[in-house]
């Protein structure tokens, strides 16, 4: 199911979703962490990327895995399947800390848009600012890390 369409890889074709919903789930968790003025204006995106960024995450890895398989099956071996290795480790941690960020940002949207009933506590709420802040400092630092990473694994170092 995630090994090939019309010949090509799915990993090839899903990693850019990924490249592209992890970060923007971070910036926009931030935000609406940061600057509660602004949480009216970007809630609904918060609540789509949370479950987008996860899921295109998950699928790129379940992908790469399948790619892995394939090349191992046509006999790569040695430094390019170790660089491989190194890239689905970042990829694995990415899937983990994008899932965090997801569920934080889920439940501090949950609990601030139910300010009208019983207003959250403002440790809490700065206590959930700093998990979502750490959270997408983290997700950005790994989607990096895995995109560079995989990208020495196929072209190789440019230096």
């Amino acid at each position: 199911m995630f090994d090939q369409i019309n010949g090509m890889p799915v990993h090839a074709l899903v990693i850019h979703a990924a490249v592209v919903f992890v970060p923007l789930l971070a910036l926009v968790a931030i935000a609406y962490a940061v600057v509660p003025r602004w949480r009216t204006k970007v809630g609904w995106a918060a609540v789509l990327l949370a479950i987008a960024a996860p899921a295109t995450a998950w699928v790129a890895k379940l992908s790469g895995e399948e790619l892995r398989e394939r090349l191992v099956a046509d006999g790569l071996s040695g430094p390019p399947l170790a660089g491989i290795d190194d890239h689905m480790g970042f990829g694995t941690l990415t899937l983990y800390f994008s899932l965090g960020l997801a569920a934080v940002t889920l439940i501090m949207v949950f609990l601030t848009l139910r300010r009208s009933e019983r207003p959250l506590p403002r440790v809490a709420q700065l206590g959930l600012t700093v998990i979502v802040v750490a959270l997408a400092a983290a997700s950005g630092y790994y989607v990096f890390k895995t995109g560079d990473t995989g990208a020495q694994a196929v072209w190789g170092s440019t230096s």
